[in-house]
C-alpha cells in the first residue's frame, strides 16, 4: 500500500475457515488521461506484461503440491504494481508530442482469466483476437501444478462462461489449455497497440524491467471471436 501511495483506512472483521481479506479501493483520477479496456482496433498487436498460473499454483498450495520457490515466484508476480507498466506506455504517448494515442485499449488480467479479460475487450471493441499460445509465458510450476489437476473452481465455470467464444487449436497441450481460463490475481496488462509502436513499446516496458510479450493481434470481426493457435 505505501508503495502504490495508499491510505488504509477503517475495515472490519470476518470470521471465516479460511484466512482473507480484501479492500474497497476509492480515489481521483484525470478523466482526459485513462484507458480504457475497449477501442482495439483490427491490425493492433497484442502485449501482456506478465506470466500466466497464479490461480492453479494458490491451488496446489492449499493441496500442499507446490514448492517454496514456484510458491515465492507466485507472490512476487502478485505483488508486483502495474505502474512500471504504466509508466512505460505513459512514455509512448508523451513521445507523440499530443498526437492521436497508439494505446487503443488497456485491461488487467485478473480473475476472468486471459481469455475472458481478452472476450470483454474484443466484444467491447467490435473485433476478434487471434492468441498465439507459444508467445505466453507460465510461472513456474503452473504447467506441472495444472498437469497434476491442481485447479481452481473457476476455471471451469469460465470455459463454461466463454463457450462459443473461444476457438482453441487442437494440439495445443491440455495444461496451457487450462491455464488459458485460469483465473489471474493481480495479472498483468493486456494491451492492444497500433502496430507501427509495437517495438517502440517493448523496448519502453524492458527500460522498466516489465517484460513485455507479444502474444497476438487483433483480427476483423470475424468468428471465433478469440481463436488460439
Amino acid at each position: 500500500m505505501d508503495e502504490a501511495g495508499c491510505a488504509v483506512v477503517g475495515g472490519h472483521s470476518v470470521r471465516d475457515e479460511e484466512l482473507k481479506f480484501g479492500y474497497a479501493v476509492t480515489g481521483l483520477i484525470d478523466p482526459r488521461r485513462i484507458w480504457r479496456n475497449v477501442g482495439a482496433k483490427p491490425g493492433d498487436a497484442l502485449l501482456f506484461t506478465k506470466a500466466l498460473g497464479t490461480g492453479v499454483l494458490a491451488t496446489a498450495l492449499k493441496q500442499g503440491h507446490t514448492n517454496e520457490r514456484d510458491a515465492q515466484a507466485s507472490a512476487d508476480s502478485m505483488a508486483r504494481l502495474n505502474r512500471d507498466a504504466c509508466a512505460a506506455l505513459r512514455k509512448i504517448e508523451n513521445d507523440m508530442g499530443g498526437g492521436a494515442t497508439p494505446i487503443h485499449a488497456v485491461t488487467d488480467v485478473t480473475g476472468f482469466s486471459l481469455l475472458g479479460h481478452a472476450r470483454e475487450m474484443a466484444m467491447g471493441s467490435g473485433v476478434s483476437m487471434e492468441i498465439n499460445h507459444t508467445k505466453l509465458k507460465f510461472l513456474p510450476g503452473a504447467r506441472e501444478a495444472a498437469r497434476a489437476g491442481d485447479l481452481p473452481g473457476g476455471i471451469k465455470n469460465i470455459r463454461e462462461w466463454l463457450e462459443g467464444c473461444v476457438g482453441i487449436a487442437a494440439e495445443i497441450p491440455s495444461d496451457i489449455k487450462h491455464l488459458l481460463f485460469d483465473p489471474q490475481t493481480s495479472g498483468g496488462l493486456l494491451i492492444a497497440i497500433a502496430p507501427e509502436s509495437l517495438t517502440a513499446a517493448r523496448e519502453a516496458l524492458t527500460e522498466n524491467n516489465v517484460e513485455a510479450l507479444s502474444i497476438g493481434r487483433v483480427l476483423g470481426g470475424t468468428l471465433p471471436l478469440l481463436r488460439v493457435i
